[in-house]
């Protein structure tokens, strides 16, 4: 049921954004690990052959190795598909790469926030890749991640312009903690975030702490540069016998967009209301972005919670949620909007049948009934 509205909603999300001129571009990143049986230790994973299987799947995605060992990554590709497409290729991923994987004889696929003890080593000092003799365990934090442009009417990517690029990542500052619930579903998912802290790994891992802006925060913008200062939207032209660039060329404005970092990687983690969320700050951006007056103020750097349920010296991710509004009522406004003066816009093979009364709250309500529980409201 849950994901059944989450589909409807965006597809409503999508109609919403498109009506004002615009359209969305979400494109998602999903980390996670796999190991072979104890006697076949030492097999790698053919990522060609998981590629060629997510393609015939019609899957834009693929997958590539990561940083630590029996690390890897799904990445998303950008085939034009849809914001409802890019929740059904990563919901599609999560729930059938353990399959695809078992085809080459591994044992355990994990698609978890942290993986325990799953390397070993320790960078030198200031180095980003070589390792001492010093090899204690490393516990591997897993990230799923949400990356978003906006283009106009002329397929120009919006983010690039100051004004909406900044608007958009104080959109997603300023609902990011009340909606942590969303993207950290699960109680491992803030073991995750005190992983560096706790266990004295800050040089080896970049887990997030709090949410933050600027182009290195949790919540990043990139336009000119990139997470290390490197240039954006390099493409090489022209190369020498040594496959070194003669000739280059910068287009950072096809690649300008919002990095939404904060995710854990997890069997519980939804795509289809992650899009929901991501959708919903683009709108809250855009309505910034055609009335000046109503631009996003500047939204300090906040911690994260410490966990799913409250305590008496912190408020729990579910208490959170719960207790804001500005996810249901923002969908219960839209659907208002459609339905009392856009209504041709619902003359559409994906809105033919008629949604849910109230579908923000009813969004919501499945949502928090996952965690059958009453949680105490602290406000």
């Amino acid at each position: 049921m849950q994901n059944l509205i989450a589909k409807q909603t965006i597809v409503l999300l999508q109609a919403y954004i498109q009506s004002l001129g615009f359209k969305a571009v979400i494109h998602f990143e999903l980390e996670g690990g796999y190991s072979f049986a104890k006697q076949d230790v030492n097999k790698k994973l053919n990522f060609s052959a998981v590629n060629h299987t997510l393609k015939l799947l019609n899957i834009d995605g693929e997958l590539v190795p990561e940083y630590w060992k029996n690390q890897w990554e799904y990445v998303s590709q950008f085939n034009g598909q849809s914001p409802l497409k890019e929740a059904d290729n990563l919901a599609f991923v999560i729930e059938n790469l353990p399959e695809i994987f078992s085809r080459q004889g591994v044992e355990h696929t994990l698609i978890k926030p942290v993986i325990w003890s799953g390397d070993q080593g320790k960078l030198g000092i200031d180095c980003d890749n070589i390792f001492i003799a010093d090899n204690r365990a490393v516990h591997i934090p897993n990230a799923v991640q949400i990356n978003v442009s906006v283009l106009n009417s002329e397929n120009e990517n919006i983010v690039a312009e100051t004004t909406f690029g900044d608007n958009l990542q104080q959109a997603f500052l300023q609902t990011s903690l009340a909606c942590s619930l969303l993207y950290l579903p699960e109680e491992e998912a803030f073991e995750r975030l005190a992983l560096k802290t706790r266990y004295g790994l800050s040089q080896e891992l970049c887990s997030p702490v709090d949410i933050s802006g600027g182009h290195q925060g949790s919540v990043a913008l990139y336009k000119e540069v990139g997470k290390h200062n490197q240039a954006m939207g390099v493409k090489t032209l022209l190369v020498d016998l040594h496959n070194n660039a003669l000739i280059s060329e910068s287009n950072w404005q096809e690649t300008a967009r919002i990095e939404h970092r904060l995710g854990a990687s997890s069997l519980q983690y939804c795509p289809y209301i992650n899009v929901v969320f991501a959708l919903l700050n683009v709108i809250d951006a855009i309505n910034s972005y055609q009335n000046p007056q109503t631009s996003l103020l500047d939204y300090p750097i906040t911690h994260l919670p410490k966990s799913l349920n409250s305590t008496e010296q912190d408020i729990g991710a579910i208490a959170l949620f719960e207790a804001s509004d500005w996810f249901n009522h923002s969908i219960n406004s839209i659907q208002r909007i459609f339905t009392n003066d856009r209504k041709e816009a619902f003359n559409t093979e994906e809105l033919k049948n008629d949604l849910p009364e109230n579908i923000g709250d009813q969004l919501k309500k499945c949502i928090l009934d996952k965690y059958q529980q009453v949680t105490d409201i602290i406000y």
